[in-house]
């Protein structure tokens, strides 16, 4: 007997055994309880992610001997037929290679003719957005007005370019990439049922790779028993496909997020030297840092339905090495950086110096932390000025504002304003346990000799004091080395 790839042969024969698509399996299975069956279905969604299964499977749960019913049976002969491929009256027809308007006047003809043997007659077009604009419109009158017992059922991976007029006559379903956790619950089903020996980071390096597709997967996990048998690990996985390992990828992460740039571009080199494909790590390290803000915004419960339970540990631990307002501007700079890979002429160049440039904008000062930190030290200084001004009954009342002197009185000449001190030097810095800094003494009160009146203490610090802002804004750059992420 031939041999049957996994993919074939572990295709589902139910509903329920479709994986991910728990929106669109609902639907038409209470469509078909409901008696609400429509004549046109459309599926959308990338490859791999069970367009054309839902197909057939809606097909076997409308014909079965035993339906309408969502469990089709899989042993009478109109399910076998339908299975096979070779029942007379489910029509599966590419449309990638039959686009032509004779192609589709061809179906229309079969149209005419009822059934032979089964409750529908059922055409099932792969890959509908091939067709040209003539059969699209050749297909729209019979589209619309079938006859009862004719069904329509397209499978297409580019919605947009099947014509809006087509659309509007079927009811869409737009199929979801699969997730990584339930790829890798499906693997495990199949490779305790196939008796095949697998790590579970084996595993997860096969879901990361297939992009979201389970028959990626499926094929992949083939050509890995192919090269190494029943007993598979992660080196196998990395060494065939030429990914990058989970840790490589959590200990470049966390490179990043602690400023660790030598690290940074040790692990570069050790990827660029294995020959591990840069543009497919950049990827993979977008997804991860996307993951990792899922995290801190929204909680484990959501992130966790991407990954698995290891992976979600070291995302709760590496969420606390940063913001989320920085997370975003490392995501932006790798977004930019994954669009330019295509063109770089020296990829892994582009790829070391845009981590480096995320490895400072991780540890960089944000404005935010610059704001409250200047906040604090104008609110330290106005309270250290205060504490200074001298008090009791020794010290001069403040003058009151002089109006202004009449006409004929004698112009009187301005009194002297007392000299300010000068601006405190960087050795006046202390460490603060509050703040982590305190403030300069950038304004001490001059020593008063002995028989002369006290000055007149300063006005507390307001916003209109350029003087005084400007040497705490001086301050607080140096404070931060110069380096303010805005």
């Amino acid at each position: 007997m031939a041999y049957e790839v996994l993919a074939r042969k572990w295709r589902p024969k139910t509903f329920d055994d479709v994986v991910g698509q728990g929106h669109v399996t609902r639907t038409l299975a209470n469509a078909i309880e409901q008696d609400r069956i429509a004549h046109a279905y459309l599926f959308i969604g990338p490859r791999g992610i069970g367009k054309t299964t839902l197909s057939r499977i809606l097909a076997m749960a409308l014909n079965c001997e035993k339906g309408p019913t969502t469990h089709p049976c899989g042993e009478c002969d109109n399910c076998k037929g339908i299975a096979a491929g070779s029942d007379m009256d489910v029509i599966e027809l590419d449309a990638a290679s039959n686009n032509k308007v004779e192609d589709i006047h061809g179906v229309l003809d079969q149209v005419q003719f009822a059934p032979t043997h089964s409750r529908f007659k059922i055409f099932i077009l792969d890959e509908v957005h091939m067709l040209s604009n003539a059969a699209f419109n050749a297909l729209l009158k019979t589209l619309e007005e079938p006859p009862p017992y004719v069904k329509f059922i397209f499978a297409t991976t580019e919605g947009d370019k099947v014509l809006p007029t087509i659309i509007s006559r079927c009811q869409r379903f737009d199929l979801r990439r699969i997730s990584v956790g339930d790829i890798v619950r499906r693997l495990r089903l199949i490779c305790n049922a196939e008796q095949i020996a697998i790590t579970d980071d084996a595993l997860l390096a096969i879901a990361r790779g297939s992009n979201g597709g389970l028959r990626d997967a499926l094929s992949a996990l083939d050509q890995l028993i192919a090269f190494k048998g029943t007993d598979l690990t992660e080196a196998d996985v990395l060494a065939v496909f030429g990914l990058v390992s989970r840790e490589a990828l959590e200990g470049l992460a966390a490179s990043i997020l602690q400023g660790d740039v030598p690290g940074i571009l040790r692990t570069v080199a050790t990827l660029d030297e294995s020959g591990k494909d840069m543009r497919r790590m950049t990827a993979e390290l977008l997804w991860h840092f996307r993951n990792l803000l899922v995290c801190q915004q929204a909680g484990a419960e959501l992130a966790k339905q991407d990954v698995t339970a290891e992976q979600l540990a070291v995302l709760e631990a590496q969420a606390k090495l940063a913001p989320p307002q920085r997370i975003v501007e490392i995501s932006a700079l790798l977004s930019e950086m994954e669009g330019k890979l295509r063109a770089a002429l020296s990829v892994r160049t582009l790829v070391e110096m845009t981590l480096i440039r995320c490895a400072r904008a991780a540890k960089a000062a944000s404005l935010d932390d610059v704001l409250r930190r200047l906040t604090a030290l104008r609110d330290q200084t106005i309270r250290r000025l205060a504490a200074a001004a001298p008090q009791g009954p020794a010290a001069a009342p403040a003058a009151p504002r002089r109006a202004a002197p009449a006409a004929e009185a004698p112009r009187q000449a301005a009194p002297t304003p007392p000299s300010q001190p000068p601006p405190a030097e960087e050795d006046d810095l202390v460490a603060d346990d509050e703040e982590g800094y305190a403030p300069c003494a950038l304004h001490e009160p001059a020593a008063t000799p002995a028989g002369t009146a006290a000055p007149v203490p300063a006005e507390p610090l307001q916003s209109s004091d350029g003087q005084y802002i400007d040497e705490i804004v001086n301050v607080t750059l140096r404070l931060f080395g110069g380096r303010v992420l805005v």
